[in-house]
C-alpha cells in the first residue's frame, strides 16, 4: 500500500515549529517592538506620552460626555470607560495592526530568515508597550476616584447591579490580560496570512471596527440595557452585548480593574475562542505558512 506523502509546506509539525522558534526569538521580536516604538515618534518633545495623553484626552472627553446622556455618576463611570477604552486599543490594535503585520513587514520577510510567529509577536508586543503607557491614565483615574470605587454596592447607573467594589479580585487582572494578550498572537497570526492573499481584508476590518465600538459596552454600562428592557436574554437588546465576543474579552480584565462583578461565563466565553482561534490558526498555518513569503 503506497504512503501518502505529506508536502513540506502544509506539514503541522512545521506550524507547531515556526510558533516554537517564534516565540524562542524574544530577543529579535522585542528589539523591533522597540524599534517601532521610537520610529514612531521619533524628534518628538514628549514621545511616547503622546499615547498616554492622548488616551487621557479621550477618556476624559466621553466620560463626561456619556456620564449626562446616560446620567450616571462620574466617580464610577469615567473608570468604567477609561478601562474600557485602554483594553479596546489593544485589542482594535491586534486585529487591525495584525491584518498588516505581513504587508507592513515585506521586506524582512523576503530578506530574513525568521519564522513568522516573529512578526505577529513583534506587533503584540508593540501594542503592549502602548497598553503599559495607557495604564498610567488608569492610575490617575484610580487615584481620584478611589474612594467610589471602593464602596461596597457602588453602581453604575442609577437603579443598576450594585458592584463588590476593589479588592484582591485585582490581582485577576494580571491572567486576564495575558489570555487576551495570547489571544491577540493568532489574530495577528489569522488575520495577517488571509490579508496578505486578500487585499481587502484590511479595509473591511477597518469599516466593521467603527461599528464594532459603539455597539460594545464601552461607553455605554450594560445597565442601561437591563434597565430599559429587562435582564430577559430573550429580548434582543440584551443580546447586543452577551452575544458581542469583545463584551466578554473587556470585562475579564475591566470587572477586577474597577472592582466590578465576576463572571465566570465571561472566561468560559474567553477560553472557547482562544481554543477555537488557536486551532483555526494553526490548520492556517499549516496550509498557507510557506506561501506567505510568495504573497506579500
Amino acid at each position: 500500500m503506497p504512503v501518502p506523502v505529506v508536502h513540506a509546506g502544509r506539514s503541522l509539525s512545521r506550524a507547531v515549529a515556526d510558533l516554537r522558534t517564534g516565540f524562542a526569538q524574544r530577543e529579535l521580536w522585542g528589539h523591533l517592538g522597540w524599534q517601532d516604538i521610537k520610529q514612531r515618534y521619533r524628534r518628538s518633545v514628549i514621545g511616547p506620552l503622546w499615547i498616554t495623553l492622548s488616551m487621557a484626552v479621550t477618556a476624559a472627553g466621553l466620560g463626561l460626555l456619556y456620564s449626562q446622556l446616560f446620567d450616571t455618576p462620574i466617580g464610577t463611570f469615567l473608570p468604567y470607560l477609561t478601562v474600557g477604552f485602554i483594553v479596546w486599543n489593544f485589542m482594535v490594535g491586534c486585529l487591525t495592526e495584525g491584518a498588516d503585520t505581513f504587508i507592513s513587514n515585506e521586506g524582512l520577510i523576503k530578506h530574513l530568515p525568521a519564522p513568522l510567529t516573529v512578526y505577529a509577536l513583534r506587533t503584540v508586543w508593540r501594542l503592549t508597550l502602548m497598553f503599559a503607557h495607557n495604564l498610567l491614565v488608569y492610575a490617575v483615574v484610580l487615584v481620584i476616584f478611589f474612594s467610589d470605587l471602593n464602596t461596597v454596592g457602588y453602581t453604575l447607573s442609577e437603579g443598576g447591579v450594585p458592584q463588590p467594589g476593589l479588592g484582591w479580585t485585582i490581582v485577576l487582572a494580571i491572567p486576564a490580560f495575558a489570555l487576551i494578550a495570547f489571544n491577540g498572537m493568532w489574530v495577528a497570526l489569522l488575520f495577517g496570512i488571509i490579508s496578505t492573499r486578500y487585499r481587502d481584508i484590511p479595509q473591511v476590518i477597518g469599516a466593521l471596527t467603527q461599528l464594532l465600538f459603539f455597539m460594545t459596552p464601552i461607553v455605554w454600562p450594560v445597565d442601561v440595557l437591563t434597565k430599559k428592557f429587562g435582564e430577559d436574554l430573550g429580548n434582543w437588546q440584551v443580546l447586543v452585548a452577551e452575544l458581542n465576543p469583545v463584551y466578554h474579552f473587556i470585562q475579564i480584565l475591566r470587572a477586577p480593574l474597577i472592582g466590578s462583578e465576576q463572571s465566570w461565563h465571561h472566561w468560559a466565553v474567553v477560553g472557547g475562542f482562544t481554543v477555537a482561534g488557536w486551532g483555526l490558526t494553526l490548520l492556517a498555518m499549516r496550509n498557507y505558512r510557506a506561501r506567505v513569503s510568495y504573497w506579500v
